[in-house]
């Protein structure tokens, strides 16, 4: 054992220098370049062939060539884009890993681009790699891809596999809200079974610190509406005698938050931060990356760091409100107001009363014509820090980096994380290889070469330990038992 050890810690290293030397070459942008030309737009309702496209005629292939068994399936919901699990099985007593990926991105709002060849052309200017979809979330997914590439090249050189097995779930309508996911993932249980989930979206805590997330906040969506009367009345001659639908709005809006961003209604407050998620969360500041915006120290909850009020606590935001027209004012008493509401929330919240709680609060307080219609809701996930598979995970990345990463017991903003926790029933580790200023969903969006060249050793690293005999990852409860084995 003395005499193997070292061995198999220079193959490691090894393959860390050639993950990092697929970037410098040039190879990992030839790559992304021709994902990136895929104008994969899940809001665009004529993409169908390109969605699909997208998983047959670029994943499939690739993933194929490293050994998986690839097969695209419909989407459950009307509408939805197509999904692919691509797996490859060892032996099913192995460890097996669930992977994610989306393939679709927002519209390319091609004409508002500034830097780059436009949205649907890689560039790269500096550090950064600009195209649509780079950071969210094709580069994303093609990291953790030729990383694997590098690990599996490796091991095959030594007359071996990887030493786990893995599974890949892509879908193509993410930005769509995920429609069709969480049915799908109910009915494919058994073949996407696996002891854990190791994903990439979303930003890092910083563009310099690798990072690890266990989850995510919550999202939920609702509307405030008052419709008083038919038609605008004079303000001169009605004023002081009819009601003014934006003055009673606005009066219904701050009593559900205060001034201060202090959420008002005692239902839709979460439990308190526990003691875990806010040792985890000491020391991390957010924001001062170039670009970010002045942190407000006066808003959000009091007593807590900007930190805990991003990760750990709940928040709600008004997206938009409208009484008369703003464009054109007139001398007049609008007839009706509506205002978005937005919820960003922890897990132990009580989102499924969202409408009732806000209703009871305002009928409290006098107001009880405010009509409260809620909306869209994704719920929240968060695995416990001190799981095994988050402590292992941990100490793979450090071994790569050389230095602890960032651990963010959830993400401030919201994945469909609830499919892989709750109906899959996994623990589930996230490492981002993307950060804050990023510009996704706007024109301009990008990848960070540098930070794409640390995440792919990071994943490749990774890849290496799940199969490496001197680093065990967390042993399983039951073996697994697949239906299929990839080549």
């Amino acid at each position: 054992m003395a005499v193997a050890a070292p061995a198999l810690q220079a193959s490691r290293q090894a393959v860390l220098a050639a993950a990092a030397a697929h970037l410098d070459s040039g190879a990992f942008a030839r790559e992304l370049a021709q994902r990136v030309a895929r104008p994969t737009e899940s809001q665009n309702p004529a993409a169908g062939p390109v969605l699909q496209a997208y998983l047959d005629e670029d994943l499939a292939p690739t993933l194929a060539a490293l050994g998986f068994a690839c097969r695209s399936h419909p989407n459950p919901v009307a509408g939805g884009g197509p999904l692919m699990i691509a797996r490859r099985v060892e032996d099913p007593a192995l460890p097996t890993v669930l992977m994610y990926g989306h393939g679709d991105v927002v519209r390319g709002q091609d004409k508002a681009w500034t830097r780059g060849q436009g949205p649907w052309q890689l560039a790269a200017e500096g550090p950064r790699l600009y195209g649509r979809g780079t950071a969210d979330n094709k580069g994303q997914h093609s990291i953790n891809i030729a990383a694997l590439a590098q690990v599996l090249g490796a091991r095959r050189a030594e007359g071996r596999g990887l030493g786990f097995n893995l599974t890949w779930l892509f879908e193509m309508s993410e930005e769509t809200g995920s429609p069709g996911l969480a049915a799908f993932c109910a009915a494919q249980r058994e073949a996407l079974a696996a002891d854990v989930l190791i994903a990439s979206d979303g930003p890092r805590y910083r563009s310099n610190r690798a990072t690890v997330f266990l989850g995510s906040r919550g999202v939920a969506n609702f509307t405030l509406g008052l419709q008083l009367r038919e038609g605008a009345h004079h303000s001169g001659n009605w004023g002081g005698l009819l009601r003014n639908p934006g003055t009673v709005l606005a009066h219904a809006i701050a009593c559900l938050v205060d001034a201060r961003g202090v959420i008002q209604v005692p239902g839709l407050r979460p439990p308190p931060v526990p003691e875990a998620v806010r040792a985890a969360l000491v020391g991390l500041q957010f924001g001062g990356d170039p670009g970010d915006p002045m942190v407000d120290a006066d808003w959000g909850e009091p007593g807590l760091s900007p930190a805990e009020r991003v990760i750990a606590w709940n928040t709600l935001e008004v997206l938009a409100m409208r009484t008369g027209n703003p464009d054109f004012p007139v001398n007049a008493i609008p007839p009706a107001a509506q205002a978005h509401m937005h919820m960003r929330f922890v897990p132990g919240t009580d989102i499924a009363h969202l409408a009732e709680h806000v209703r009871a609060h305002l009928a409290a307080h006098g107001i009880d014509d405010v009509q409260v219609t809620p909306g869209e809701v994704m719920p929240a996930t968060r695995l416990d820090p001190a799981h095994p598979w988050v402590r292992w995970c941990l100490a793979s990345i450090e071994r790569s980096t050389g230095s602890a990463p960032v651990l963010l017991p959830n993400l401030g903003g919201s994945l469909p994380n609830e499919v892989f926790a709750d109906i899959l029933g996994l623990p589930t580790v996230w490492v981002p290889h993307s950060y804050a200023g990023c510009s996704q969903h706007a024109p301009d969006e990008h990848l960070l070469a540098p930070v794409a060249r640390e995440a792919l050793q990071i994943m490749a690293g990774l890849f290496w330990d799940l199969g490496d005999a001197d680093t065990p990852p967390p042993s399983r409860t039951s073996p697994l038992t697949p239906p299929c084995s990839a080549p």
